[in-house]
């Protein structure tokens, strides 16, 4: 397939060959997957997840907060999962409202890797990454403080087979009992595949580590796995080569990620999720070798995105989609503010993580039209 989006405006309707799940999008705005801490206690989305992706359903597209597809996964407490059945009727009322409100949702699968603390997780395990290289940030645990990650253990060659199949039994909860209409796999901002790419979170010495080749194993395993599973057109996967955020360090990422891309590119995925940044311009040196669907985020490590940033990078060509993080929490009508350039509101800061409905579905919408 070749791109043709240039000279189209963010407000315009999107229907590629391999689209989200097959399907065609309103508009080109992405509501970005944002982690908001408003699971239960046993992974499940609080019944207000759902009015507030409901909420939001004007979306071209949702990417959900990131969901663990294992306990062995799971970032810090309170995050959400879709790893049971139970998971999995829970997301169900979540996406009927936002279908019920003319959305389309994808999951976002999130495994933590080395991110984790036994007292963060349901199973109080230890977390496990490529290497036993320990994460700078802190955990959110059972009794709401946030405490320094714990060093984590190396994974083994059964730990690595078990996140495969952790993901591929999460995509079939998704897109089967869970309906969405797919999944995005978290390959980025320090989460589990990330890791495997990273030069200092990937020290291993054997076939999943040391030459670009090798870091590339795993994420290109995980992907074709869950895309074998449950078709290509329904999985998606975020990248964002040479992001530092969360202590990781790329020192060279184009020989790691060009081949990832163009072997990628085979698989007919719903859409590439890449996050752009100042160290490494991943939109201009992998848009080349990306023939599907590219959403482009750029505003992860700076101000929020803005409107103009987004037309210009659908008007050029450069993105198909873009997403959108801190505007779409603060405004759940952002494609009729932009249509109407009106106001935006402003991002509550003191309630970003929380388990109420304050800083989360409390923001007001424009009037109706007269």
């Amino acid at each position: 397939m070749t791109n043709t989006t240039a000279n189209a405006t963010l407000l315009a309707p999107y229907s590629p060959r391999h689209s989200p799940g097959g399907i065609t999008l309103p508009n080109r705005l992405v509501m970005a997957p944002m982690t908001r801490y408003r699971g239960t206690e046993d992974g499940r989305p609080q019944p207000i997840v759902a009015t507030y992706y409901a909420q939001r359903a004007s979306a071209g597209l949702i990417v959900t907060e990131g969901l663990w597809p294992s306990a062995r996964g799971q970032s810090g407490w309170r995050i959400p999962g879709l790893a049971t059945a139970e998971h999995a009727a829970a997301w169900r009322a979540v996406t009927d409202a936002v279908h019920a409100a003319g959305g389309r949702i994808f999951a976002q699968l999130m495994h933590g890797g080395r991110l984790g603390h036994p007292e963060g997780r349901i199973d109080g395990s230890l977390p496990a990454g490529p290497s036993i290289v320990t994460a700078p940030e802190k955990i959110v645990l059972r009794d709401g403080s946030r405490q320094p990650a714990a060093r984590p253990r190396e994974m083994t060659e059964d730990d690595i087979d078990l996140a495969v199949a952790d993901h591929v039994t999460a995509a079939q909860l998704a897109v089967g009992p869970a309906g969405f209409d797919g999944v995005e796999i978290h390959g980025a901002n320090s989460y589990l595949s990330h890791q495997f790419l990273a030069d200092n979170t990937n020290l291993r010495t054997d076939r999943w580590g040391g030459s670009p080749a090798n870091r590339r194993r795993f994420p290109l395993r995980l992907v074709r796995a869950v895309a074998d599973a449950v078709g290509g057109a329904r999985v998606a996967l975020r990248l964002s080569p040479g992001n530092p955020q969360f202590g990781m360090a790329e020192s060279d990422p184009g020989p790691v990620y060009r081949p990832l891309v163009e072997a990628l590119n085979e698989l007919g995925l719903a859409y590439l999720h890449l996050t752009d940044n100042d160290r490494y311009p991943a939109l201009a040196d992998l848009r080349p070798r990306w023939s599907g669907t590219l959403v482009a985020n750029v505003g992860e490590n700076g101000p929020p995105t803005t409107r103009e940033q987004g037309e210009a990078l659908v008007s050029t060509g450069r993105a198909d989609l873009v997403s959108y993080g801190r505007a779409f929490l603060a405004n759940p009508d952002l494609p009729a503010r932009f249509a109407a350039g009106a106001e935006l509101n402003e991002v509550d800061p003191t309630h970003l993580y929380g388990w109420g409905p304050e800083g989360y579905t409390d923001y007001p919408s424009l009037p109706p039209a007269v």
